[in-house]
């Protein structure tokens, strides 16, 4: 990473059923991750009751998670 770049250190995380996953985004903030993944659940059908992940369009169940990435040294 250069000096010009921004830092973008949280990571919103697409997680479905099958333990697949997929970066939707990354955020300077931990409160705007948050709110991003907060409005991507909202925006799903009503979750299962027994795992609280809402099914897609195809059925399988997702989470959204909010990840801090590790930086090297």
């Amino acid at each position: 990473m250069s000096e010009n770049e921004p830092v973008l250190p949280w990571l919103v995380i697409r997680q479905d059923d099958n333990g697949n996953r997929y970066r939707v985004g990354r955020y300077a903030t931990r409160l705007e991750a948050e709110r991003v993944a907060d409005r991507l659940d909202e925006s799903l059908e009503t979750p299962d009751k027994a795992t609280d992940k809402a099914p897609d369009k195809r059925g399988r169940r997702q989470l959204y998670i909010v990840e801090r990435v590790r930086v090297a040294p």
